[in-house]
């Protein structure tokens, strides 16, 4: 019986995808979301780039909560929350270890832009202590 999933959140379309899909499946359980800040992202901001690394990881911690918190309110539910630092396929391997299911989106890449950029979903399928639900 799946008792507490981990739903990795970035604010994507196919994680919110991912996350209702999560919700109504299994209505009953404990969701854990995980937003992972990727430092090698700092350079993609969609905005101007702030002075420092400092300022760039508060302003990414910062959109992640406020992601987390639309999502649980959006979703109703009252989730355990996290935000870690790292590279983002092993900080969700990792937070795998504390739950029964891993439900993620996929952001679909096909083609040439799957074998170069590599696949998080792939990856976390791969290496998962647990099963995982791709939700496209």
């Amino acid at each position: 019986m799946v008792k507490r999933i981990l739903v990795p959140v970035d604010g994507s379309p196919q994680s919110e995808a991912a996350l209702r899909f999560a919700t109504e499946e299994w209505p009953g359980a404990d969701f854990v979301l995980l937003n992972v800040i990727n430092p090698v992202d700092a350079g993609g901001s969609k905005s101007v780039l702030p002075t420092s690394a400092e300022e760039w990881y508060e302003r990414a911690r910062d959109d992640a909560r406020e992601t987390l918190a639309e999502l649980a309110a959006e979703t109703g539910i009252d989730p355990e929350t996290n935000i870690t630092v790292g590279r983002t396929a092993p900080s969700i391997v990792d937070a795998a270890a504390d739950v029964d299911h891993v439900v993620m989106g996929s952001h679909g890449r096909t083609g040439v832009s799957r074998v170069v950029l590599g696949s998080v979903a792939e990856a976390v399928v791969r290496r998962s202590p647990v099963p995982v639900t791709i939700v496209r």
